[in-house]
């Protein structure tokens, strides 16, 4: 198994965990993404990735179980089909043609567009239902550095909200969520102000 496949299953298991998880109640919770529901963040991930790996590799990924009657079993066949094109012997010589992104290896284009989307909704997800929010330490330190880089050009995309201004001593997984226009403060303590001022500021996607 290849180094990429590796951390894709890193990765990739946790968010799957926390899936088959979520009660079937929470899949309405409000998520740290403004207007989003737990629901919604899986259905993000299950409906764009196969047309982007359509678009830039031809792949064809069949359709799974509905995202409004089973969103965890959606997840896992998206996952799963992931796991198949990573273990694939040929991969490396796979590529991946985007009229947005470039030419890539394949693996390398799952694991650059797909892979630190799946991380960062990890946490959206585990802030919706309650679950554990941490998430993998290693691979948010190779994106904060990645998404340090990028200056402004992560907002300029118009995928993140305004980067949200954290301590200069915060952890990494506190200052790679800025970063993407998280902060960290509680979906409760949110929940709570809205009810009792009639409205709310929700974190930006």
């Amino acid at each position: 198994m290849s180094d990429r496949a590796n951390r894709w299953r890193t990765i990739a298991n946790t968010f799957t965990e926390r899936t088959l998880a979520v009660t079937p109640d929470a899949w309405t919770n409000p998520s740290p993404c403004d207007g989003w529901t737990a629901r919604d963040i899986v259905s993000h991930l299950v409906e764009w990735v196969p047309p982007f790996l359509h678009s830039g590799a031809g792949i064809i990924i069949t359709n799974g179980p509905s995202i409004d009657t089973d969103p965890a079993g959606a997840w896992v066949h998206l996952n799963n089909a992931i796991e198949a094109l990573l273990d694939d012997p040929e991969i490396d010589t796979k590529t991946f043609d985007h009229p947005y992104v470039g030419h890539h290896r394949l693996d390398v284009a799952i694991e650059r567009f797909v892979l630190g989307d799946v991380l960062i909704h990890t946490w959206d997800l585990s802030r919706a239902t309650g679950q554990d929010d941490q998430l993998d330490p290693t691979m948010v330190s190779s994106m904060l550095d990645g998404v340090a880089a990028m200056g402004d050009a992560l907002q300029q995309s118009g995928q993140y909200g305004a980067r949200v201004h954290v301590p200069d001593d915060a952890d990494n997984q506190t200052k790679l969520l800025a970063h993407t226009g998280r902060a960290t403060r509680t979906l409760s303590t949110r929940t709570n102000a809205r009810n009792n001022d009639g409205e709310g500021t929700e974190d930006n996607e």
